[in-house]
């Protein structure tokens, strides 16, 4: 089987999107206007595709109150550093620090502007060929 994608109850799906496109490489593959405003957006690859939406048929979670162990969303990074900054000026606030992994990964946590997290990595080696 493969992933179709992974979709996020959140509260402004529009902003939130626009925000993704505009501060992460991501772009809108499929849009649905009026209620819940539900937007599909793929990452540089292709590959990955997140949905986001604001549906009232179920709470939307408290992401900011939420480890960025229980959920994250990782982003590639070439400079760790540098993207943090830029994000951080978007509007992101930050959840973590930069870290090493033994593996010698480097990463940090950052919350977009609307709580959910988000991961900045540079793999030693990259996860899959």
């Amino acid at each position: 089987m493969q992933i179709e994608h992974f979709a996020l109850n959140v509260p402004d799906a529009i902003a939130m999107a626009n925000w993704y496109v505009t501060h992460l490489g991501m772009r809108i593959v499929r849009q649905v206007e009026g209620p819940p405003h539900t937007r599909f957006l793929a990452d540089e690859s292709g590959r990955v595709v997140m949905e986001i939406y604001q549906h009232t048929k179920a709470a939307i979670p408290d992401y900011f109150k939420m480890d960025p162990l229980i959920l994250h969303v990782a982003f590639l990074a070439r400079d760790v550093r540098a993207e943090r900054q830029r994000l951080l000026e978007a509007g992101a606030t930050p959840a973590g620090d930069i870290t090493i992994t033994p593996a010698g990964d480097e990463m940090t946590f950052l919350h977009d502007p609307w709580g959910v997290s988000v991961q900045l990595l540079r793999r030693a080696q990259p996860l899959m060929g």
